[in-house]
């Protein structure tokens, strides 16, 4: 590739976000586009995760691209394997490969005031500029590592879930899991059997509901392959009992209730010490924090060889563990189950905009964006997955097809607009945006169940769900109001400076 490229719009990152993106733009008509990705492969979280048993909790066939049905899904709830596969698939499919470009990790995106593009820098040297960016990197990309006492000295081995030491063999070892959120209650069922022992650090204990997995039936996948439209019914039925379920989790929280005993009874089944099981029942009301599923979490840890600490990991003395609460235990292997840099993603420190501050400079105060795709400052670059669209109990893909209509007609304002014109949003029009997004925050089981969560930035403030249907989102991101932007043009050259060319910016 040469030094320097000049696209018209550039994709930061190759997971479903980055994927669709790249889809909408080539059905858009729009050939002039890189996906820079900084791994080797597409593939983002389900890439990156491949800890044992890892999994998706929300049903395949709801899990995948509307534009892209999969008829194949070996299970009702797919693994990671099977999704990356999906993926390598699309990339395939859709013809993606020219423009992909591997082992582009960015190191900085700079808006050029006078030209009207961004620069992007990677790692490896290369330089591309673009008209638009479109920033795909997810929230679940950038593992987030415990400031513990002594971690650093730790004379075992120690590694994220996202960044599973495949080559390190946990047989016989003793193994302390720290976390208890998605990928913990995932991990611990498959490895129990394989340790001397497992110590599971658990600051909160999350609702664990039954996960109704089952193997896909041949009869199944023919049916789909043959009659495509059964496949969308499959998808319709999963998604419409979902958008029914979102009301108790914005409005009405009293109703989950229902939901907490049939949790509670999942535990009972698996769990018979009664000691045990105080330790393991929230005090919380049950999707405060993300609602996990497992058939297998707590059977194993009733098992023997398991030992459940209802405290954080507070420091690391040689090979002794030393729990908030002054108990000690022994560990050959460290694993973190503490999730990732969410409300504070890192990519934010690489983006600089129009006034010269960097994203993160900008939501010092908590992130927003207009309709969870633009911020104020930063002209002709939107993010996927942006602030405030994250969802509790359905698909992200719906998400982020909405989000990449609302990226299709933000191309179409340009080229109606024509010349060289960037789209900057309106600081009132994001703030008014925010405030009606965290108004109707205030009633929800995120803000007022009573817990702690990933959902919540430092200041606790809810910078990451959506407050309503996935429906909602999609009306609410249809179009691009012109009225929400500015549009910026080339400042006019003085008398003595030559115009920039279309030919000098290319």
């Amino acid at each position: 590739m040469a030094q320097h490229e000049h696209v018209r719009v550039a994709v930061i990152g190759s997971g479903f976000g980055g994927l669709g993106a790249a889809v909408r733009l080539r059905r858009e008509g729009i050939t002039d586009f890189l996906v820079l990705e900084r791994a080797g492969s597409v593939g983002g979280t389900w890439r990156d995760n491949s800890y044992p048993g890892c999994a998706c909790d929300v049903p395949s066939h709801l899990y995948s691209f509307s534009f892209a049905p999969n008829p194949d899904w070996p299970r009702t709830f797919s693994g990671q394997e099977h999704i990356r596969a999906y993926l390598e698939h699309v990339a395939d499919t859709f013809g993606l490969r020219p423009h992909l470009r591997f082992d582009h990790e960015v190191t900085v995106m700079r808006w050029d005031n006078d030209r009207l593009y961004w620069v992007i820098e990677s790692a490896n040297g290369t330089t591309v500029t673009a008209d638009v960016v479109v920033s795909a990197t997810g929230p679940l990309s950038d593992p987030k590592l415990p400031d513990i006492p002594g971690l650093a000295d730790f004379p075992g081995k120690v590694f994220h879930s996202a960044q599973w030491d495949h080559d390190h063999d946990l047989t016989g070892q003793r193994v302390a899991v720290i976390g208890t959120g998605a990928s913990a209650i995932q991990i611990v069922p498959e490895i129990q059997p394989h340790v001397a022992a497992l110590t599971l650090f658990q600051r909160t204990p999350p609702w664990v509901m039954p996960r109704m997995d089952r193997a896909i039936s041949g009869a199944e996948k023919w049916l789909h392959r043959t009659l495509p439209f059964t496949g969308t019914a499959r998808r319709g039925l999963l998604w419409g009992i979902r958008e029914l379920q979102v009301g108790a989790f914005t409005k009405h929280p009293d109703q989950l209730g229902i939901v907490e005993r049939i949790a509670r009874a999942n535990m009972a089944r698996a769990v018979k010490d009664p000691e045990l099981r105080a330790r393991l029942t929230p005090s919380y009301r049950i999707g405060c924090k993300r609602i996990l599923l497992s058939n297998a979490y707590y059977p194993a840890l009733a098992r023997p060889n398991v030992d459940v600490i209802s405290s954080g990991l507070a420091e690391v003395r040689g090979s002794t563990l030393v729990a908030s609460d002054g108990t000690e235990t022994e560990a050959d292997v460290i694993v973190l189950g503490t999730g990732f840099h969410v409300t504070d993603m890192p990519i934010a420190d690489r983006v600089i905009g129009a006034e010269g501050i960097t994203l993160a400079e900008s939501w010092k105060d908590g992130m927003q964006a207009l309709r969870g795709a633009t911020a104020a400052g930063f002209p002709n670059w939107m993010t996927v997955i942006g602030p405030n669209t994250g969802l509790g109990n359905s698909s992200m893909i719906l998400m982020i097809e909405s989000q990449l209509n609302y990226m299709a007609d933000y191309l179409r304002q340009l080229d109606v607009l024509g010349g060289r014109a960037a789209l900057g949003a309106r600081t009132s029009a994001v703030g008014a945006w925010n405030r009606r997004v965290q108004e109707r925050m205030k009633r929800t089981v995120w803000n007022t169940g009573g817990c702690t969560s990933w959902y919540l930035d430092a200041d606790g403030r809810n910078t990451t769900v959506w407050p309503g249907t996935t429906a909602e989102f999609r009306r609410a991101t249809r179009t691009v109001d012109l009225g929400e932007y500015e549009v910026v043009r080339p400042p006019a050259p003085s008398a003595d400076q030559k115009p920039v060319t279309e030919e000098a910016v290319r």
